[in-house]
């Protein structure tokens, strides 16, 4: 039995003594405890595919920060890479693709992941539940099919994603052959991560909001519709950054949390998803305010969700230039303002 299982039972709905709190990205980034971690090895691919390691800058934001969830530590290109596309992590910049997918031979080059690709992930699922010793629940995650899509086709982040999107208009069925392949990798992969302990997942689609809404509808959330309807064992949250216009259609998937951004506006949120909790959202760039600064957003930010089913986070993973003491402070905020 879990000592802290706020998260979970707000997932659920139930009823909790205070709002649960836990950050996008709070394991790494902004600790000096990850850095000092991190800079022991080549780079960052070693710590994902390290165990032992990625279990440990897991469990430092429940230490350190003192937030009701863990979640582990990876990178949603593990995908792409264990179907056959090799990705590198270039400092300061970010993921790239030495290679990309561009036609339909390279499509028949790779393959669905196999689960046991992955195996480092869920050992190091394995060794921080058996470090959190029921402290609190351990958060899986995956990257949404179009998202994962964007990258093996752009190969890397863009301003435009127009290689990826011409393809939506120009090739529809090499687009749903990819991104089927896709779907049934991430589906493996989060069934065998729930297996090996996490208590609940998120699917992050983190360029949801360049597509037009029925590219977005068809490309998108018919693919995250398929992972949700697969995924029966635990509690489901779909981060969809930017698709303010498709909270209606997420209505019909079957999953317990959608995660809002920070442009988002909980009130209309509440409306439209009255049956399922909301997650967020306070903008990532009010933690480089005064503490005063601080606690009067996350005030605000409280009062806008209400009662409504709410897990407390930033509406995008956290900064890494923020303070941690800040970020700490506003975990604190949610544990004061938000008790019953």
């Amino acid at each position: 039995m879990l000592k802290n299982d706020l998260i979970l039972r707000a997932a659920r709905g139930e009823s909790t003594e205070r709002t649960p709190v836990w950050l996008m990205r709070q394991a790494g980034r902004i600790l000096p405890e990850y850095r000092a971690v991190r800079n022991s090895l080549s780079g960052f691919k070693e710590l994902v595919e390290t165990p032992e390691l990625a279990a440990e800058v897991t469990i430092q934001p429940v230490d350190i920060l003192g937030v009701d969830a863990a979640i582990i530590f990876s990178d949603i290109l593990v995908i792409p890479e264990a179907m056959g596309l090799t990705y590198e992590m270039v400092e300061k910049k970010g993921p790239h693709f030495p290679k990309t997918v561009e036609s339909i031979k390279d499509i028949e080059a790779l393959k669905v992941a196999h689960p046991e690709d992955l195996s480092y992930v869920y050992d190091a699922i394995k060794i921080t539940k058996n470090e959190l010793n029921n402290s609190v629940p351990l958060i899986g995650f995956a990257g949404a099919p179009w998202t994962i899509f964007s990258y093996m086709i752009e190969g890397g982040g863009s301003k435009t994603f127009s290689k990826a999107r011409r393809l939506l208009y120009s090739d529809t069925a090499l687009a749903d052959q990819l991104l089927d392949m896709i779907t049934e990798s991430t589906i493996g992969y989060l069934k065998r991560q729930i297996e090996a302990g996490a208590d609940m997942v998120q699917i992050f689609d983190s360029w949801a909001g360049v597509l037009p809404a029925t590219h977005y509808s068809r490309f998108s959330l018919k693919y995250i519709s398929k992972i949700c309807d697969a995924i029966t064992e635990v509690p489901i949250t779909v981060f969809a950054k930017g698709a303010w216009w498709a909270l209606e259609e997420m209505n019909d998937l079957d999953c317990r949390t959608i995660g809002l951004d920070w442009n988002m506006d909980p009130n209309s949120a509440k409306k439209i998803l009255p049956n399922k909790t909301l997650q967020g959202n306070l903008d990532p760039c009010a933690l480089y305010g005064s503490n005063e600064a601080i606690k009067e957003e996350t005030k605000k930010m409280l009062s806008n969700f209400g009662n409504h089913p709410h897990i407390a986070n930033l509406g995008h993973g956290v900064y890494p230039d923020t303070d941690p003491e800040k970020v700490k402070y506003f975990i604190e905020c949610i544990k004061e303002l938000s008790t019953h």
